[in-house]
This record gives C-alpha cells, structure tokens and sequence, in this order.
C-alpha cells in the first residue's frame, strides 16, 4: 500500500480516484461528452459496489475448478502421454468445467457496421496506447499495393530487383507487373490482360477500357461502382469483388504513372477494414499515468481530433485519422467510403486490478478491477460518436465495439454483458447500443462457446481464436498431466484444428454469418510476407471472415487473399458439415516420452528463454507492451503477453516434469540475458540485465514468469509484469 499511499487522490464515496484520471475525466471528458460529474461517479460507484463481489466470485471459480484438475491428473496419471478421455469427460462434466449445451439458437445483434456484419478482410490489432500506431492502424482502411509489394520479400530480391536504396526500375516493373496480374485475377478483362491496357473512360456508366487500337469491358461490369475525375479522363476507377473495393489511381505525371501505358501510379486496395485498438495483450498500462495515456487516445480517436506529432526523415510530421473517400457512381450520383478502419476496442479482462482507483467496500481499500474500470470509462469516451456528434464518424450505426479477452465460459460472459447493461443504464445509451467481442483463448471457453454466445446473444459481433494465449491455458490446465510436447510440435497436435474448426462451426451454427466476425489469430512473422501470402489464404477458406495482421502492409497484402476467397460461400458450404470433436480438442498435447536428446531439451531451453528475456526487458523497463522482438535467429518476430505466456509455461512445465533442472533453467536465462542485451545494443533507451542480474527488474520478472510459473493465475504473465513495472517506477 505504500505506492497507493504515496498517490495523491480523490475520494468519491467508496473510490479514491487517482488525481490523474480524475483530472483527466474531470476536465477533458465530461465536459466534451455532456456527462455531469456527480451522477457519474455515483453510478460508477454503484456499479462497483454490485460487480467487485462477483468479478471475485468468478476468479474464485476458476481456482478452485484448476486445484480439482490438478488433483485428478495426480490421482489419474497417465500412459505414454494418453489419459482416459470418457473418464476425464466425465470429471470435467461433475466438477461443472464441461457444460451441457441447451437448445439451439440464433443470435439478434441489431445495428451492427457492414465492417463487421458483412466485409470479409484484415484485422488489424495496435496498443492504442502508442498515438502513432494508433492513427496507423485507423488509417490503415486503404493501402498502396504498390509500395506493400515494393518493400516486403514478396518480390524477390533475385534478377537485379534488389530494394536499393534509391528507387530501382526493375523491381518497380515487378512490383506492376504482379499487380496488374491480381487486378487479372480479381476484375477480369472480357478480352486480354491489364499489361495491355493503355487507358480508362466512362461512357454512359460503362467503363470502357482501351487497349491500343480496341477498346474491352470488365468481364463482370457490376464490379465498376465508381470513379474520380472526369468521365473522360478519370484519375481514379473504383472496382469492387467480395465486398471489397479497390481503385485503380491514374496519374500520367507521376513517376510511375508516366511509364505506364495506361498512366497508372498505383492501385489502392481496401486493406484493414477493422481495428482493434488495444487496452489490454498488446500494452503495459500498470497505473493511472498510463492508464489516461490509453484513455486519452481513445477519446481522440472517438472524435476524431487524434493527432501526433513526431519526426521522421528529419523532418516533422502530423498524423490525423484520414477523411472519407468519395467518388462519382455510375449513374452520375455520390458514393462516400469510410476513409478509416471501423475501429473495436480490446478492454482489459477479468483478472487485473489496476491502482488508478482504490475500492473500499468495508475491508480496507483494494485496487479496482481494471476491466470493470474499462467497462465503465471506455463507453463514456466514446459518447460523442454513438451520438453522431464526432468529428469523423466511426459507427456509421450508432454502436461501440468491445472485445473481451481470457474469460473462462458462459458465467464469466453473463458478467461481461450484464456490466455493459450498467455502462449503458449509466449514460444514458439505449440497451445492446455496446456489443462484445468474444476472445474464444482459453479452453473453458472453447469447450463451452455456444453456451457462452448465448449469454450475449444480442450483443455479440465477434468471436475468433486466438491460438498463443490458448497454447498457454492448455499447459497450465493439464500442468500436471505430464511434460509437454516441444513447443514448435502444438501446431501438430490432435487439439488444434479441431479448436479452430469448432470456432468457426460453433459461430456458424449459432448465426454469426450477417451479424458478427468469425476470426483468427495473428500472422506474427511481420517481416516474413511472401511466407504470408503463401499460407494465410486459410484463413478465409476456413470460414473465417476476419484474421490478424501486423502492420498495415501486412493489411493490404492479406486483403488479397479476401478477393480470391469469397468467405460468405465458404461458410454456406461449411454449414452442413460435422462439428469438431470434442474429443480431440481434450486432447492434451502430451509427449508420449521425454528421451529428447540433451542438445533438443537445450535448443528449446534457449529458445524459450531468449524470447521471454526479449519481451520483459521492453516490457518492464520501457512500457513497451508489443514490439518486433528479435528471436534466438534474429527473425523478428511480434510478441505480446501471449507469446510470453507460452514460453514461461512450456518452461515451467519442463522444470516440473523433470526434463530440465532449476540450474539449467537459471543457466540459460543469465546467458540468454546476455544474447539480448547484444541484440538491444543499438537502442540507446535499452537497461542491460547481464551487467546486474541481482537488480534488474526485467530479469527478476522474467525468471519469476518461470519459476513461479506454476502458481500463476491460469499462467497468465499480467500480475508478475505489473508489480515489476509498479516497482520500478516506485524506485526511480
């Protein structure tokens, strides 16, 4: 208590606020949104006093049910890696872990953005946070092709298309001749390819497009919705396939419009059509500093007026989100497009306190649950949108989008929504006006996800997998089941693709399609594109409409993917299929022996290890919450709390189950330490660890997320990389 005492604070009946959020609500909030200051905190008060005992009740119940799987796997040990699935079933069936499904149902979400309801494309996840990447990924709705194809491994390198340093003609014809083959494949000619193509007109709305001496139409004319300019001589031709649109942008006096036969400069494609700007995986927001640094950003983003400030090149530059696009139907009218992704907000889940506001409610004061917080503050930033009233719009429907992550089943969602019918009742909004994200990333909400829709049946937009922080529940549920396959093996096994293909048949069965997202999880390798384009297509033809990308490049690359797949007949074909087995997905991924030799058990030490180090010490020392962290190869890779939480257990459960000792463990982390220290070497904000271990918060931590790996609530990594950062920042 000795950090919350030191805080200078407000008190609001049982809340003692934090000066800085209070100032921050106080004199930027309320006044901008209309919110009067005493029936806000008296109803925020009141909501915390009904939803602090239950937030408690439920972490209550997911300990007790993990004491009980703990014991059954002592009592039920297994055989060469294999348990006795009808026995486990059962057991988790008597302990109330496995659920009984009820009758079948469809959900009613009303007043849902096309984005969502019915767009397939990328997704883009960001710490909102960080103000730049914030506006990146808002404007991140239309990408160049051109330059996505330009600077990533998608062109080779191979035949003098090196990226140079300047501009180099011969990958730039690359980097055409592999768009014009998309805009084959994507808006087919009625006659030859775009490499003939040698200008654009629009004659009594058709679109005639010359090829030297003739003149041929698109294949499918419905795909010309538009253009910019003059019909004659337009500088832009907007095409639409799948939903998705696409604008050919002429410019006969651009540097590479003016060697194109047809003038073209560049196609822009409709890239990140959503975004989730994110409170919680990807962030480290430990107090109310830097909770108002998220809060804020949020608050801008909902009016529209986020800007930021930075230099670059050596020159200064603005960001603000982008205006809307319009262009000239094909009838003569106007057609305006959103300029900007439709943006979802990541609140934090059940499990975090946060010391931005003291609760007392009799024993003592106790930090405040930082997902009833987010419930209660996020919705009041975004008024001024859900009333129309900002600057550029983001629900063109009047609703706000939040995503809850790490809840554990039907109970833990009844919570969410039922605290979202308070954040309502509070200011005002109409019931359902906020809609809920389903994060399906632990595995009693696998198991149980109809049942859990059901509880936000008329609220829900979103439910998608997210396979890193599923990997690290697996473990630490069955922690005592026995060692673990090696970590690059959980891909292969039994429980993994029936948990991706029972998302999407769940979602599909329950009436998803027209009212919500089905996604997947993240492409992680940032700078690995081609290896991207080359699988990523899966997601769509697995029937999800939305999947995860690291950048906005990485946005409009996959968004490819999205015009050779439509996802709306891949779902109506995967709807008569059988469901996953229930069996498999309670498969746990067990080795069937640990005779690995010790040059493997070693290799996937240092792996492990290696990444940990390489997050915390970003992590705790710079408020870095996701960044490109370097792997042991030095392949840049995005790393979030997710990742850390499928390293640190994975060790944890090897320490355990006697694969490694505590001196190996301690062995590598300190030579680890010192691997990245050296790959951090150019960062001049950058604290070594290897030069004193004894007094390095990050390396203290990082060992703590091991060693103490077992007794972490689910694993999660939040409670060790809060306290050290909370630490460090009380010691200067």
């Amino acid at each position: 208590m000795s950090q919350h005492s030191q805080t200078n604070r407000i008190q609001k009946g049982i809340l003692a606020i934090d000066q800085k959020l209070y100032d921050f609500i106080e004199n930027e909030v309320l006044p901008k949104v209309g919110v009067d200051s005493d029936s806000y905190w008296s109803g925020f008060e009141k909501v915390i006093k009904e939803f602090t005992p239950r937030n408690k009740a439920l972490l209550a119940t997911r300990e007790k049910m993990q004491k009980k799987i703990d014991q059954w796997h002592l009592d039920n040990p297994t055989k060469s890696g294999k348990i006795d699935t009808a026995a486990y079933k059962q057991f988790l069936q008597e302990i109330g872990y496995l659920l009984p499904e009820s009758e079948n149902f469809k959900v009613s979400t009303q007043n849902v953005d096309d984005e969502i309801a019915h767009i397939a494309g990328p997704q883009l996840v960001v710490p909102v946070r960080n103000a730049r990447y914030a506006l990146n990924a808002t404007n991140a709705r239309w990408g160049s092709l051109y330059d996505a194809l330009y600077g990533t491994d998608v062109i080779s390198d191979d035949n003098g298309q090196e990226a140079t340093g300047g501009y180099n003609p011969t990958r730039g014809a690359a980097v055409v001749a592999y768009a014009k083959n998309f805009l084959d494949e994507s808006f087919a000619l009625a006659s030859g390819s775009y490499t003939d193509v040698t200008g654009f007109r629009v004659v009594d709305g058709t679109l005639e497009i010359a090829q030297s001496e003739s003149s041929t139409q698109l294949q499918d004319s419905a795909k010309f919705v538009g253009f910019i300019g003059d019909a004659d001589s337009p500088t832009g031709i907007l095409l639409k396939n799948n939903n998705l649109h696409a604008e050919i942008q002429i410019d006969a006096a651009h540097p590479v419009g003016k060697d194109d036969p047809a003038n073209i400069k560049d196609v822009l494609l409709e890239s990140a059509i959503t975004a989730i700007q994110d409170c919680e995986d990807s962030i480290a927001a430990v107090d109310a500093e830097e909770k108002v640094e998220v809060y804020r950003n949020w608050l801008g983003l909902m009016n529209g007026d986020l800007q930021e400030t930075f230099e670059k090149g050596g020159k200064t530059r603005t960001r603000k989100q982008n205006p809307d696009r319009e262009y000239t139907t094909i009838d003569g009218g106007k057609l305006i497009l959103p300029g900007r992704s439709l943006l979802l907000i990541r609140n934090v889940g059940h499990l975090m306190q946060n010391p931005a506001i003291l609760v007392d409610l009799g024993n003592g004061q106790e930090e405040i649950f930082e997902g009833l917080m987010d419930g209660l503050i996020t919705p009041l930033l975004s008024l001024n949108d859900l009333k129309g009233k900002s600057e550029l719009s983001n629900s063109r429907k009047g609703s706000m989008y939040i995503v809850k992550p790490k809840m554990h089943g039907p109970d833990e969602v009844k919570m969410a929504n039922d605290l979202f019918n308070a954040s309502e009742d509070l200011l005002g909004l109409e019931r359902h006006t906020l809609k809920i994200g389903i994060m399906d990333e632990e595995r009693r909400m696998t198991v149980n996800l109809k049942e859990a829709i059901r509880e936000a049946k008329e609220r829900v937009i979103f439910i998608n997998t997210g396979f890193l922080d599923r990997t690290g529940d697996e473990m630490h549920t069955s922690m005592n089941a026995g060692a673990f396959v090696p970590k690059g093996d959980m891909k292969s096994q039994a429980w993994q693709p029936a948990y991706e293909q029972w998302n999407v048949d769940i979602g599909l069965e329950v009436g998803l399609q027209g009212h919500a997202q089905i996604g997947k999880g993240m492409w992680a390798k940032p700078d690995e594109m081609r290896e991207m384009m080359e699988t990523k297509a899966a997601h769509p033809k697995s029937g999800a409409s939305t999947a995860w990308v690291p950048s906005p490049t990485g946005a409009t690359l996959h968004a490819m993917h999205y015009h050779q797949v439509n996802v709306a007949d891949v779902q109506d074909e995967l709807k008569s299929r059988e469901r996953a087995s229930l069996d498999d997905i309670l498969t746990i991924p067990l080795a069937a022996n640990t005779d690995w030799s010790d040059e493997a058990i070693q290799n996937e030490l240092d792996n492990n290890a290696q990444g940990i180090l390489g997050y915390v010490v970003r992590w705790v020392n710079q408020g870095v919450g996701c960044s490109k962290v370097p792997d042991i190869n030095d392949v840049g890779l995005m790393e979030d709390r997710a990742t850390l939480r499928i390293s640190s257990q994975h060790i944890a459960n090897w320490l355990h189950h006697n694969v490694v000792s505590e001196e190996q463990v301690m062995e590598t982390m300190k030579r680890m330490a010192k691997v990245v220290d050296e790959q951090n070497a150019d960062d001049s904000d950058y604290q070594p660890m290897a030069s004193d271990f004894d007094n390095s918060y990050a390396f203290k931590a990082a060992c703590d997320l091991v060693f103490k790996g077992r007794e972490q609530p689910s694993g999660y990594t939040e409670p060790l990389l809060h306290q050290a950062r909370l630490d460090l920042k009380a010691n200067g």
